[in-house]
């Protein structure tokens, strides 16, 4: 929705989403870093680049690593389900365990399919110094920043996360033991954009939906939640007569997890950056060593957008890098600020960005 008020100004609306730790999409990704980690601290120099899928009680490790360290897969991954709450399957009623299968980290099976990919490997590094090391995959990143919150992140997402953080904070120090792993919030602004700049106006609607116990009544639910996290997370000043709140909208979420949704690594990545806004490539973060461009080259566009934010040379602005294999200098680099800059993009190219940030991959993996 678009509400013209002048041809400067406009109001519109913006949505963006959160997913608890035990979503099972993001339970993937945490298992995924989590063996990215372990290869890392034995071997620094190990190519790791695999995905993680979950469904019911089984999770799949499937793809290339290529190291020389030697890990223990089975106790990663259910440390890891154990910490992100997969942990207690017995408060659910005989009847109901016979009936469905609930994911728990000392029965689950793991499955391995990793094998070694030499080749990118020699791509990379063969030949090579530290700070001329090849990008690991083509690729192109993106980094957004903007001035409506210290932390140059859009209001959207960032309300959308503390309401989920929230939420895993009352269930970890035991105010709300019904609160089970999976969830999600999602949060709508109704934002005004002047001559490029968006300014946060007010919150138009809340949606959580809280993983929970059997036997909680919807009630119940539904008052905590306003109570103890929307009106504790959200500034009273964004919050209206008119804000609309969905609290758990389903009315019921007991099947929670793998059981009910399948889980795959790389299907947050909207939720892992800017919430929608500015742009993405289309690559995940997780699992993936420094040398894969994906992850490394959109954590610099991110430093770079934030960079411009915070020194006040525009109020919003978009990066974008992109790389080839084997190659360390990015193929292109672009800016884009909306209008909100008294300088071009190109002179903020030409002589902020490519005067002060060393994009070779070696240099970003350094810093």
């Amino acid at each position: 929705m678009s509400i013209h008020t002048s041809k400067k100004e406009k109001r519109f609306l913006f949505a963006s989403e959160s997913v608890a730790e035990g979503h099972s999409d993001k339970m993937c990704d945490q298992i995924r870093d989590a063996v990215l980690d372990a290869h890392l601290s034995i071997d620094p120099d190990a190519k790791v680049a695999y995905d993680c899928v979950a469904k019911t009680v089984m999770i799949l490790l499937c793809g290339a690593i290529t190291s020389q360290a030697i890990v223990d897969y089975q106790q990663i991954v259910r440390e890891t389900l154990k910490r992100t709450g997969y942990d207690d399957p017995s408060e659910e009623p005989t009847t109901r365990k016979t009936e469905y299968q609930f994911l728990d980290y000392k029965t689950c099976t793991v499955l391995v399919a990793l094998e070694h990919c030499k080749e990118i490997k020699h791509a990379v590094s063969h030949g090579k110094s530290d700070d001329d090391i090849g990008a690991g995959d083509q690729g192109l990143m993106f980094g957004y920043a903007t001035d409506e919150t210290e932390e140059c992140m859009p209001l959207t997402v960032l309300l959308a996360h503390k309401l989920t953080a929230s939420i895993k904070a009352l269930e970890r120090n035991g105010t709300w033991p019904w609160v089970k792993p999976d969830g999600k919030t999602q949060v709508t602004m109704e934002y005004k954009e002047s001559n490029g700049a968006v300014e946060p106006i007010r919150v138009h609607t809340v949606v959580i939906s809280v993983h929970h116990a059997l036997d909680i009544p919807l009630q119940q639910i539904q008052k905590e939640l306003m109570e103890k996290v929307v009106k504790k997370v959200i500034p009273e000043k964004y919050l209206d007569e008119g804000t609309i709140y969905h609290l758990l909208p389903s009315e019921k979420f007991v099947e929670g997890g793998p059981k009910s949704d399948a889980g795959l690594t790389g299907r947050k990545i909207i939720v892992d950056t800017y919430g929608g806004w500015g742009a993405h490539g289309g690559g995940a973060f997780s699992g993936k060593d420094p040398s894969k461009v994906d992850r490394s080259a959109a954590y610099a566009a991110c430093w770079i957008a934030k960079s411009l934010v915070k020194a006040g040379l525009c109020k919003r602005v978009l990066i974008q890098l992109s790389y080839a294999i084997g190659l360390s200098h990015p193929l292109a680099i672009s800016v884009f600020h909306y209008g909100t800059s008294d300088r071009s993009e190109e002179e903020l190219l030409e002589t902020i960005v490519q005067k002060n940030f060393d994009l070779r991959l070696g240099a970003i993996i350094r810093r």
